[in-house]
């Protein structure tokens, strides 16, 4: 199956390079609350630069991402998305968590994206938090809201595939 994301999905201006010298400057160490831990991604800091699908307060709430599929399926459709998403990489995989790295353009600040795959649940759980920094001007907030449009339309996409 060949991965097609729609422009809208994903738009963003092309990509520039970091600013020379800048490189690594402001990527900083990953957090040490990385991770699941019994059933729950980490909880938000105060700061405006984090969202979280669970148990979040309504500054840092973000919703799950729902499936129709299979875990195996919802996780190879996140893999494929996260593969096209600018200046990002995954960095873990296990058969129920993903933990991406997502760069900025100019300043080559790191931010952090998680996704949790409950057992119990047809839902992506997911976490994207800033590095360094107060505010992120939204932008964990718009990549995990775009990386849910891109996740929706392949589903549709791949429905109507099937229905061929």
């Amino acid at each position: 199956m060949s991965l097609s994301i729609p422009a809208q999905a994903l738009a963003q201006p092309e990509p520039l390079a970091v600013l020379p010298g800048l490189k690594g400057v402001f990527a900083s160490s990953r957090p040490d609350n990385i991770g699941v831990k019994d059933g729950t991604l980490a909880s938000c800091p105060a700061s405006p630069n984090c969202v979280v699908s669970q148990g979040a307060d309504e500054d840092h709430a973000i919703a799950p991402i729902s499936y129709s599929t299979d875990r195996a399926t919802a996780r190879q459709s996140l893999i494929d998305i996260l593969g096209v998403v600018p200046r990002t990489q995954i960095i873990e995989q296990q058969d129920d968590y993903i933990l991406a790295e997502s760069e900025s353009r100019l300043m080559g600040f790191v931010d952090d994206s998680e996704f949790y795959f409950p057992a119990d649940e047809k839902v992506i759980q997911m976490r994207a938090a800033a590095r360094l920094g107060e505010s992120d001007l939204g932008v964990n907030r718009r990549r995990l809201e775009q990386i849910r449009l891109a996740f929706a339309d392949l589903a549709q996409r791949t429905a109507q595939s099937n229905t061929r």
